[in-house]
């Protein structure tokens, strides 16, 4: 009897109990190999990971009813939040076959929440490279394709690297709108970052009817890129989009630059070491007689043959 009292009173005072499950790091990665989840990164006296927790745990039956059966669950004070969320906690990540999907959860009941994974078990940010980008986007041409929203960033860059959730997330607000996407600049991207001119990471370029705008703020989350690419961008900068150079473009280019490299480093040896550069050109001087001379000698010895003949 004084247990169901207990029960009771305690329900009074806490009248909806979590049932999600809590877990750690390293018990977190093996369901993200495995399985379909969501993940609530949560912490210690947050009223508003709570409240998530409750939303998430009210939808938790439903999940398990997607196309691909899904758990929720709990991770409490994880060093793993800084790879998918630049807030940090609360988060909420849905992961889909490893791939991550940041939640903006802002605003929404338990039915928009549960709609929104619904909608997006499969990944929306396409992977594009030097060969597929201008054959998908029609960039140039402004042609049928649509509007284009464009990720540039490279192996290297740490802050890309935990983007890519958020990217995700972007990708799956604007898809009934345009389209989203990546490129690896370092990889195979080369040619198509340096047409757009990216020079470093992490860059981001709306692309719309044959031109493009830079996203100019650090400010990095779900609701400032969907504003900038729904309407922002009308504020920006707008510039042209080359035509992708044919292979013998790319070639006189690379001549060129390999040309002028060689000048360049030319002019900085002799500003620097003078004598060295006159001790070289002499050097070479010198060797294109004795070629010239030996070249000589070779072809009147040949004549020399034939008249003895």
């Amino acid at each position: 009897m004084q247990f169901y009292i207990f029960l009771l009173v305690l329900a009074l005072f806490n009248p909806k109990i979590s049932c999600l499950e809590v877990t750690g790091d390293e018990d977190l990665l093996n369901y993200i190999r495995k399985d379909q989840i969501v993940v609530l990164f949560s912490k210690n006296n947050c009223d508003e990971c709570d409240r998530l927790e409750n939303l998430l745990d009210s939808i938790s039956n439903e999940l398990k009813t997607l196309q691909t059966p899904t758990k929720a669950i709990k991770v409490l004070n994880s060093n793993l939040v800084r790879l998918y969320s630049p807030s940090k906690e609360p988060a909420i990540v849905f992961f889909r076959r490893g791939t991550p999907l940041l939640v903006d959860y802002d605003g929404m009941t338990s039915d928009a929440l549960l709609m929104h994974f619904t909608e997006n078990e499969e990944p929306v940010v396409k992977e594009l490279t030097d060969a597929t980008f201008e054959h998908l986007t029609q960039a140039s041409t402004g042609a049928t394709t649509g509007d284009w929203f464009v990720f540039f960033y490279s192996q290297k860059c740490v802050d890309c690297q935990r983007l890519n959730a958020l990217w995700e997330g972007v990708g799956a607000n604007l898809k009934l709108r345009m389209n989203t996407a990546r490129v690896n600049i370092e990889t195979g991207g080369v040619e198509t970052g340096k047409r757009f001119g990216v020079e470093k990471t992490p860059e981001f370029i709306f692309i719309r009817s044959g031109k493009f705008y830079r996203y100019p703020m650090n400010a990095y989350g779900i609701k400032a890129f969907v504003s900038f690419a729904t309407h922002g961008f009308k504020n920006a900068k707008s510039e042209k989009i080359r035509v992708p150079e044919s292979p013998f473009d790319s070639l006189v280019t690379r001549g060129v630059h390999i040309l002028k490299t060689f000048v360049d480093m030319t002019n900085q040896v002799k500003k620097e070491f003078p004598i060295t550069f006159l001790a070289s050109i002499g050097f070479i001087i010198i060797v294109l007689v004795l070629l010239t001379m030996k070249r000589r000698s070779e072809r009147q010895q040949a004549k020399d043959k034939r008249k003895k003949r």
